[in-house]
């Protein structure tokens, strides 16, 4: 991987504006192209486990995040038809202590504002918004930025135009899965929501993920069931009548509180969850793909900022060491193909039925949190290559 000059990243999400902080943390500049002519993250919730919190934290970002974010005690995992709690894997301190990072909750905007007021504050990144990307040639980028970059980064997300570029790369392929995002206030939330904690709530086929938003006074809520593609459109806005009762439908077994949150809550938004196939990364050494360019997943895992966040850290740190583009595919791979395999393991334990159901619950009653927890060692505990 050579430098001949600043980097190019496309897309100011998460993922670009991420790395043009980690390459500004190299003595690298950058120029963030960005095809939206305001900044507005959509969405809603966050979470940052403990190996995101690492790698923002040594960008500087700690003290202002902890500003906007809360630590929740603990992950529960509920039962959505009885409200019994199955297992809990503690959070708070004890994340702080044993994966040496915390464990934050926040809405998408803060953790936005917060790269962006950092990036603009960084000399060395420029940031071009109302710019949008069809021709990724070199000449393209240098009449557009007014300098030759001597590499194209495509943090432009599932539906990337620079992937189109990269020979050999993954597809986007919907997954079978909806999610419905919405934000709840406080005072209108179930008494069963826990201001405390991260509650995932489980049922057959579907589950539901709720947690405190204190700055906005909300909680986030997820509902995620099976569903049909909807005109392979990557997000809209939820129609009432046949979504809504899609969304009944997927939840009509769950407890009476939770099926009359979905049926009064303010209109959700709708998201068609859509992974990226395996694939090529880069294009010689002259273009590369991170975050959920390369390699969108589902939210089962709660690790695709994380995952983008750190492909951005260790993708600067292989450029300072000269290393090639294939050997940063190859590294980052194998890592992503764990928390893939994760991912699809939650799907699994969280939408069970029937017998599995009853042995998942059995296994996971007689298991201690610290136990628990220490299956997640290898994920939280993460040490990005630096």
């Amino acid at each position: 991987m050579t430098q001949r000059g600043p980097v190019a990243i496309v897309g100011a999400g998460i993922a670009g504006l991420t790395t043009a902080l980690c390459f500004a943390r190299k003595g690298i500049a950058s120029d963030i192209l960005e095809q939206a002519s305001v900044l507005s993250e959509t969405g809603a919730g966050l979470q940052l486990s403990p190996n995101a919190t690492r790698i923002l934290a040594k960008l500087g970002l700690a003290r202002p995040l902890e500003q906007v974010w809360s630590e929740p005690a603990a992950i529960c995992l509920v039962d959505g038809t009885s409200l019994r709690t199955i297992a809990s894997v503690p959070s708070g301190r004890f994340a702080r202590d044993r994966w040496t990072s915390p464990y934050g909750v926040l809405h998408r905007a803060d953790l936005q504002k917060v790269l962006l007021g950092a990036v603009e504050a960084e000399p060395s990144c420029r940031l071009h918004l109302g710019v949008r990307i069809v021709d990724a040639s070199r000449d393209s980028l240098t009449r557009t930025t007014g300098k030759e970059p001597g590499l194209v980064i495509g943090a432009d997300g599932v539906w990337s135009t620079i992937r189109n570029h990269v020979q050999g790369s993954g597809k986007a392929q919907f997954s079978g899965n909806i999610a419905w995002r919405l934000t709840l206030d406080a005072a209108n939330a179930p008494a069963i929501f826990d201001a405390r904690n991260v509650s995932a709530f489980l049922g057959g086929g579907s589950h539901l993920v709720v947690y405190p938003l204190p700055q906005v006074r909300s909680f986030n809520v997820v509902a995620i069931a099976g569903g049909d593609d909807p005109d392979e459109m990557p997000d809209r806005a939820l129609p009432q009548g046949e979504w809504r009762k899609q969304l009944l439908a997927a939840f009509a077994d769950w407890h009476p509180e939770i099926v009359d949150m979905l049926r009064n809550a303010p209109e959700p938004t709708i998201w068609p969850l859509y992974g990226v196939s395996e694939g090529n990364w880069h294009q010689g050494e002259q273009t590369v793909l991170i975050g959920d360019a390369a390699h969108a997943m589902m939210p089962f895992a709660a690790q695709g900022a994380a995952m983008a966040i750190e492909d951005a850290f260790e993708l600067a740190s292989f450029a300072v060491a000269g290393q090639s583009l294939a050997a940063f595919a190859e590294h980052r791979k194998r890592r992503i193909a764990r928390v893939r395999s994760r991912g699809a393991f939650n799907r699994f334990v969280y939408h069970a039925r029937g017998p599995v159901k009853l042995a998942r619950d059995l296994v996971l009653s007689i298991r201690r949190p610290e136990s628990l927890a220490a299956d997640f060692d290898w994920l939280y505990g993460y040490e990005p290559l630096d």
